[in-house]
């Protein structure tokens, strides 16, 4: 394969050296960047990422799923200048300030108020261990201190940090860090890639919520909370599944006295079709993490939202009986103001709508990937679509990514599924774009 276009620049060559001797890279094999080198990127406009050289690439995954409205975006970008001259940031402990509290009554406002406390802190990861947290002292500080543990999905990921990864399931990272993590329990995963022969989607949803029912019959007592991402798990190489999993789900922790919890990280703020994932299945969760998206992609930001009576449960007195947990930067003035200005987008543009045609149009471009011999599963939800690839090349997933750079597009498979979670911003003609690349790349890849 050709080398890419950008490696050819003195200036880019300068960038790569520069970040080799310096920078560690997330989910990267160092080593790796010795014969594939990081692609320089200048700046961003819109859909698209733009090297030294001017080469364009159209950017497919929303840099890592948290873009939602493009690159250098008009409005988000105003309202940080604004506010910049007046608060970049103050302590959350003892004081408050205008974007926080604004952000927290809209985040409320749009769950109908069901979920009406927020809190606050930087990343995704963070956010998961705040809920875990949350749920197990809720049940303490009602006198049911035998409720600790957790219940996760196969193939479910959330996060990184030791709590978060404690009832993640991916192989890959929770090996690694073994001896650090708590036990959870694990209960089968929804997604319909799995249902068995001449069983529907809903099917196959209800026999995995059935299997959870059964753990709970005889674990309740010990549980603490049932964690999912409603509708796609992203990470599990975008397996998605039908919206009565998360209806079963919520009856059963009703059943059960155990809490809900929605993990929105990556489908929260549109990605699913509604504005929160778990609204596509018209339940409502106990606690539910937001992150990724709610900048637009500017500035790290994760929220916690929980039911009054959990909130309830922390209102005493005594310190002790407070939730003890904090962020230098909680609620940090600059990112809320971010925040604010995603959700005047959604607002002003009426963003859903708009990204129900916008969803249509490529599933119906990506009909061709159904002429490839090699391709199955082709799937859609929302603003997420994805096939998979009969490939035994364990290079695969890289040697894709490389493909589509040649392409002008940034896409970044998960093992042997390609996937697009583009901006919402995208032309008809980005998505022509977007997809005859993806063709083209995979035309290559498996030649």
């Amino acid at each position: 394969m050709a080398s890419r276009p950008s490696e050819k620049s003195p200036l880019n060559r300068s960038m790569i050296e520069r970040t080799l001797a310096s920078v560690w890279h997330p989910c990267t094999q160092m080593k790796t960047h010795e014969t594939f080198p990081p692609l320089p990127i200048a700046r961003g406009e819109g859909a698209w990422l733009i090297d030294a050289d001017g080469h364009r690439y159209l950017d497919g995954i929303s840099s890592w799923w948290v873009n939602l409205f493009g690159h250098s975006n008009p409005t988000i970008n105003a309202a940080l200048r604004d506010q910049l001259e007046r608060l970049e940031h103050v302590i959350l402990a003892g004081f408050t300030h205008e974007p926080v509290v604004a952000l927290s009554e809209r985040l409320g406002a749009l769950t109908d108020n069901l979920l009406g406390h927020c809190f606050y802190a930087s990343d995704g990861s963070s956010a998961v261990e705040i809920a875990l947290k949350m749920s197990m002292r809720y049940w303490r500080n009602i006198g049911q201190p035998d409720k600790i543990r957790f219940v996760t999905v196969s193939g479910g990921y959330h996060g990184e940090t030791l709590g978060a990864l404690s009832v993640s399931d991916v192989a890959l990272f929770r090996d690694a860090y073994a001896p650090l993590l708590r036990e959870s329990s694990t209960v089968p995963s929804p997604d319909w890639r799995d249902a068995r022969q001449e069983e529907s989607t809903t099917d196959c949803a209800a026999r995995a919520a059935q299997a959870l029912e059964q753990h709970l019959d005889t674990h309740a007592a010990q549980t603490a909370a049932v964690i999912v991402e409603p509708l796609v798990q992203c990470a599990n190489r975008m397996a998605m599944h039908d919206p009565v999993y998360l209806r079963l789900v919520r009856a059963a922790c009703d059943r059960h006295s155990v809490h809900m919890i929605a993990d929105e990280i990556a489908v929260g703020f549109g990605r699913t079709g509604s504005f929160f994932a778990h609204q596509g299945a018209g339940v409502a969760p106990d606690l539910m993490t937001l992150s990724k998206g709610i900048t637009g992609g500017y500035l790290p930001l994760s929220v916690v939202l929980c039911r009054n009576d959990i909130y309830q449960a922390f209102y005493a007195d005594e310190i002790t009986h407070g939730f003890l947990h904090s962020h230098s930067y909680t609620g940090n003035a600059l990112a809320c103001s971010a925040a604010l200005a995603v959700l005047d987008i959604f607002e002003r543009d009426d963003v859903l709508a708009a990204n129900c045609e916008r969803a249509r149009k490529i599933l119906e471009a990506a009909q061709v990937f159904n002429e490839h011999p090699d391709v199955s599963h082709l799937r859609q939800t929302g603003m997420i679509t994805a096939f998979d690839v009969d490939t035994d090349d364990p290079l695969f997933s890289r040697r894709y990514h490389l493909a589509a750079l040649e392409e002008g597009l940034l896409l970044r498979p998960i093992s042997n599924t390609v996937y697009f979670m583009p901006p919402y911003v995208l032309s008809d003609g980005d998505i022509e774009h977007m997809v005859n690349g993806a063709w083209r790349a995979l035309r290559e890849t498996v030649a």
